[in-house]
């Protein structure tokens, strides 16, 4: 597609759905001419306290604390999270159909609504107009990790594994226990006794500081380096350099991120239930991308799911089958 194209990347700015939209907005922009748009939303009240189908005036509904969606409407809008859904379908409809509306997840909403559905397959949605990926759309490309492996080259010892551990937190439905950080600890901490092992730990918002003070008192004399919040985040460059991953249960966001890699990726189990993400995990381990965590690092490979990309290119046979249909009614 070599039109420039102007695409909205539209979420409330939390960075699991945000890297989601914009990972598929850069990669339907490619190296092409066109523009990504980042848009982060506030909803007021009350709406934000009502489910977004529910809002008779969505973009209304916005504050002035966030981004106001406003025209010239774009190309294509990529929406993710549920409250960036109904502001999606406003526009499409103010631009008379003119502008492609995409939404990342379950809409919570009829997803025939939307031009297209990017939903991941363990949210279970089915339809003419619904593209299924195997795990979740991120932003972690082969260019960023190749930047990131030359950015970190110097702190890299070729001599030991690299091991890069993802934290998360507890949510609505997992929980991340001090407990269960003071068992992942030790076993951390063993395994950096049996063999030469470079340890880095990046925690997430989530990540409550009791879990991070008791994973730093397991790992005293290891060391391990966990990051503390200050400065850029060095989540892609230690990514980019492991040679072993493993990523809290509670992130489908951060598992999908680490199976780009193509390196062995070890899940941790963590207290209560998600049918969701238990599926999404489950699937994962079936189809051999992933094991469970007990303390053992063993390798296994596997072909990344190329979801981003896939996505992208389901956005652009939409967008050409779309320009067809109006050229078609033009010259009729």
């Amino acid at each position: 597609m070599t039109e420039p194209l102007t695409v909205w990347a539209v979420t409330e700015g939390h960075i699991g759905t945000e890297n989601q939209a914009r990972g598929v907005a850069e990669a339907l922009v490619g190296s092409g001419p066109g523009a990504v748009v980042v848009k982060r939303i506030a909803v007021r009240a009350p709406w934000r306290w009502l489910p977004p189908a529910l809002w008779p005036a969505p973009l209304t509904a916005l504050g002035r604390n966030g981004d106001l969606l406003e025209p010239p409407w774009p190309d294509v809008l990529i929406s993710c999270g549920r409250r960036a859904a109904a502001p999606n379908l406003a526009i499409r409809k103010r631009s008379g159909g003119a502008t492609l509306s995409v939404h990342i997840q379950r809409p919570y909403m009829p997803s025939d609504r939307f031009d297209l559905v990017v939903a991941p397959r363990h949210d279970g949605l089915d339809g003419a107009n619904v593209h299924v990926t195997r795990a979740a759309v991120h932003r972690v490309t082969a260019e960023r990790l190749a930047a990131g492996r030359r950015d970190a080259a110097g702190g890299a010892d070729p001599a030991r594994h690299a091991v890069t551990v993802l934290i998360g937190g507890s949510n609505r439905r997992h929980r991340l226990t001090e407990a269960i950080a003071a068992r992942f600890g030790d076993r951390l901490a063993a395994l950096c006794r049996r063999r030469p092992i470079d340890l880095r730990l990046t925690p997430s918002r989530r990540t409550h500081p009791a879990i991070v003070r008791i994973l730093a008192d397991k790992l005293a004399g290891t060391g391990a380096e966990i990051w503390d919040g200050s400065g850029d985040n060095p989540y892609f460059d230690w990514l980019a350099i492991a040679d072993t991953i493993v990523v809290t249960w509670d992130s489908v966001s951060m598992t999908s991120e680490a199976l780009a890699t193509g390196k062995p990726v070890y899940v941790l189990p963590l207290e209560g239930a998600s049918r969701r993400i238990d599926r999404f995990h489950a699937g994962l381990q079936a189809d051999g991308y992933t094991r469970p965590f007990d303390g053992a690092l063993e390798r296994w490979d596997y072909a990344p799911p190329d979801d981003t990309t896939a996505a992208a290119a389901a956005i652009r046979a939409r967008l050409r089958a779309n320009r067809k249909a109006g050229g078609a009614m033009r010259s009729g």
